[in-house]
């Protein structure tokens, strides 16, 4: 993903984007390998049988019918990202004083509130804890770049992916390497990535390239090949496009060779409890067709901080 803020510390109860960023399996479906700590769900609405009942009557109500609260870093563009200034695209961060939040996640939430008929808010919180604030209700739902893994489904309910992202790589329209099809193709090639993320981690596929020391953002991945410093980077496919077209010197390789398990959706997670839920908001994802996506991705791409 293009992450321009990773962090690298591994704390007791909560893992760095790396961890999240690691390869699973689950049918391809991307980033992952994390094991949450399991987070004390809220308490039963009463113990009876009349309770239960209650309970299944209302468990496709997210929150209390009216906030749909969001969780998210509001700092991982173009996923999401924190400004000072309200707009069209923004809505506002809870636990945050005069801030809002943008981006991709953002334009999802805002969509699946509009579906369910509530108003989205974002509450702010470290990657490693949103399930945790999850399970313990303090937010109703996540939008914030993560992807369903084996163990995530073991602690919330996911949702059908919103958009998916893959790796690209990309090289110099006058590179020796421009015309590379295969991994074999790039024997020799200095090929980079960025740092504590699965760009860098894929390059290990291409056995003879020469993997460099990865670069701590994607600007400056970027900026490595355009001064010469690398032959070839790894990228997203989804912002590729736009990386082209501010840098027309650059080309994707078209590559028959590809990286493994490097698929990136991005899917919105509930509960458990309220996963009845489920099929309404995968009814509203369903209808953002795959123009409308990249066309939301493409316009984060424009609007994301430098």
């Amino acid at each position: 993903m293009t992450h321009e803020t990773v962090s690298a510390t591994i704390q007791p109860a909560m893992r760095s984007r790396r961890d999240f960023l690691k390869l699973s399996g689950m049918a391809a479906l991307g980033m992952g390998g994390m094991m949450f700590l399991a987070g004390c769900g809220p308490a039963p609405q009463g113990g009876d049988e009349s309770g239960s009942a209650a309970g299944a009557a209302t468990s496709a109500q997210l929150g209390d019918g009216k906030t749909l609260r969001v969780g998210m870093e509001a700092a991982y563009a173009p996923y999401n990202w924190q400004v000072s200034e309200e707009s069209e695209y923004t809505i506002p961060i809870e636990n945050v004083s005069g801030a809002y939040a943008d981006g991709y996640d953002v334009q999802v939430a805002k969509i699946i509130a509009e579906g369910l008929g509530m108003e989205p808010v974002a509450v702010k919180l470290e990657f490693g804890s949103l399930i945790d604030a999850l399970n313990s209700g303090q937010i109703d739902i996540v939008c914030a770049g993560m992807s369903v893994t084996p163990e995530r489904a073991d602690a919330a309910a996911f949702s059908d992916s919103y958009v998916d992202d893959d790796i690209v790589m990309i090289c110099k329209n006058d590179s020796a390497y421009a015309g590379a099809t295969t991994f074999d193709d790039l024997a020799g090639a200095s090929i980079l990535g960025q740092a504590a993320t699965m760009y860098d981690d894929v390059i290990e596929q291409i056995e003879d390239a020469n993997h460099m020391t990865p670069a701590e953002t994607q600007p400056m991945v970027v900026e490595n090949l355009r001064n010469g410093t690398c032959d070839v980077i790894t990228y997203s496919m989804l912002s590729a496009p736009k990386l082209l077209e501010v840098y027309p010197e650059l080309v994707v390789l078209d590559m028959e060779d590809a990286f493994e398990d490097s698929l990136m959706p991005d899917n919105a997670a509930v509960a458990t409890e309220n996963e009845a839920a489920l099929d309404q908001i995968n009814e509203i994802i369903d209808g953002i067709d795959d123009e409308q996506r990249q066309d939301m991705w493409s316009a984060c791409m424009d609007r994301q901080p430098a």
